[in-house]
């Protein structure tokens, strides 16, 4: 995904990217956040979750570190947090158009925050044209779904051995710390 430069408005490490898209949808924000994980900054994951807001709405998705664009992207950045995210506004003609990268308006909300509420006041703040992409292959199709996010991650066996990493390393220190 080729992004423009845009003005850098926010850098911030959040527990949460439930805050950075409810910020979007309350702002009305037009560019794109970058969302780097709790995973690349500390065990040298690869890889950086780009979300693109029309309007406060996110419209498309890519991960840097898979190459995904759309669903499957949100489903490789939905790890646990927190977050360094780096809000950059733009025009919205300057923003990158792929069909590829397209996500429901609430699926980042579903995806990411799980969070129903803020889904549903994504989906009315979203333009009324505005419709659900149509699917673009096999991954998409299916990661359109819960079971689909699931399966998605579940293929990804580098996140589920740095998450097995992180909980054997969070594991080992609280023993030390009790003294077990």
């Amino acid at each position: 995904m080729n992004l423009p430069a845009g003005r850098l408005e926010k850098s911030r490490v959040v527990a949460d990217p439930r805050d950075t898209l409810a910020e979007a949808l309350d702002r009305a924000f037009t560019g794109y956040a970058v969302f780097e994980s709790q995973d690349a900054l500390l065990l040298d994951a690869e890889g950086q979750g780009v979300v693109v807001f029309e309007e406060g709405v996110p419209t498309r998705a890519y991960h840097t570190g898979t190459e995904r664009g759309g669903p499957p992207a949100l489903a490789d950045l939905a790890v646990p947090g927190p977050y360094h995210v780096a809000m950059h506004a733009t025009a919205q003609s300057a923003l990158p158009n792929a069909t590829a990268d397209e996500i429901p308006p609430g699926m980042a909300a579903e995806r990411l925050a799980g969070d129903p509420a803020l889904a549903r006041s994504t989906r009315r703040a979203s333009p009324a044209d505005q419709s659900a992409p149509a699917t673009h292959g096999e991954d998409d199709s299916t990661a359109a779904s819960p079971q689909g996010a699931v399966e998605a991650f579940l293929e990804n066996e580098a996140k589920i051995e740095a998450i097995r990493e992180q909980a054997r390393t969070e594991a080992q220190e609280r023993a030390e710390e009790w003294d077990l």
